[in-house]
């Protein structure tokens, strides 16, 4: 495995980051075990470190993973927007993933100037905390090159987790090489750079070689970000970011592999959904919601905001 140095955090990491929230409910829904066997996987392939979030509800998989591998570097993310949020989001981390130290803390989806702005009060507390020796670096994740270049102007935020693929699918509000110039900029101010959805929430897995040779040739990102559901997968993406060839068969098997979402029939047309969705690709037709494929980057987050668990990703 290679490692990077993430910025000026101090933190040595692995290219491949280990993203949780596949194994989450929003999506596979695998038990702890068989989270933990993924994660332990990884962990004997030389990942070091691993990212989660208050919302993908992986917080016992990362405990197990802690378990496992006492030292691995863990980031996770919360919307808390004021110091009482910020507190509870803190604690739950620190409590689910039983740790009292949190590697990195991340505001999670800011969209520009404003919503930083907007999260300053929790944005303090999480400063506070680092200052005490509680968070080792934070910063923010997005989907917005508007929002990575309001971060350069806020020179706290160690950390920045950007989306970034070959082809933009999931960038809010602009192209790849926009989106790569700001990555450039902030990772020559020192600023620890993790890129996620290189294969654009599995919408480039058809074209997994060419999106990796994309992404893994950009010397800006100190580490890349991908959700793993399966030993394949697993042994797949290892061996790409050790520089090896994988296995042909491997590749060939999750080459046939599609992720989709999947809206249940009997959606009740409430609309949560698309107001859940932020690159704006759930519309209400004859009141029902359709999923456009182009702008989907299938998180899953309009799955958690149905009150009727009518949608999945599969």
């Amino acid at each position: 495995m290679i490692y990077r140095k993430l910025g000026k955090t101090g933190k040595f990491v692995s290219r491949l980051c280990f993203g949780t929230l596949t194994m989450g409910p929003f999506q596979r829904g695998l038990s702890v075990s068989e989270g933990a066997a993924l994660l332990e996987r990884a962990f004997e392939h030389g990942v070091n470190f691993l990212d989660t979030a208050e919302i993908y509800e992986t917080y016992p998989h990362v405990r197990e993973a802690v378990r496992i591998k006492p030292d691995v570097v863990v980031c996770t993310k919360s919307y808390s927007y004021d110091a009482v949020t910020a507190e509870a989001s803190f604690r739950k981390a620190v409590e689910g993933i039983g740790r009292e130290y949190i590697d990195v803390f991340l505001l999670h989806e800011q969209e520009s100037a404003h919503t930083i702005r907007g999260h300053r009060e929790a944005l303090e507390y999480f400063l506070k905390r680092k200052e005490q020796g509680y968070i080792g670096a934070i910063g923010l994740s997005t989907h917005y090159v508007r929002c990575m270049e309001a971060a350069l102007m806020h020179p706290e935020l160690d950390v920045l987790f950007p989306l970034i693929n070959k082809k933009g699918v999931g960038i809010a509000d602009g192209t790849p090489a926009e989106m790569l110039s700001v990555i450039e900029r902030a990772h020559d101010d020192g600023r620890g750079i993790i890129a996620m959805k290189p294969l654009g929430g599995g919408h480039l897995i058809a074209e997994r070689e060419e999106a990796l040779d994309f992404i893994l040739d950009i010397s800006c990102i100190d580490t890349i970000a991908i959700g793993m559901q399966s030993i394949d997968e697993v042994d797949y993406n290892c061996a790409r970011f050790a520089g090896e060839t994988p296995d042909p068969a491997i590749a060939e098997r999750l080459g046939q592999v599609r992720r989709r979402m999947l809206i249940q029939d009997w959606c009740q047309g409430c609309g949560t959904c698309v107001d859940a969705c932020r690159n704006h690709a759930i519309t209400m037709v004859d009141g029902i919601a359709r999923i456009d494929y182009d702008k989907c980057a299938t998180c899953g987050y309009c799955a958690r905001a149905c009150p009727e668990f009518n949608i999945k990703v599969i």
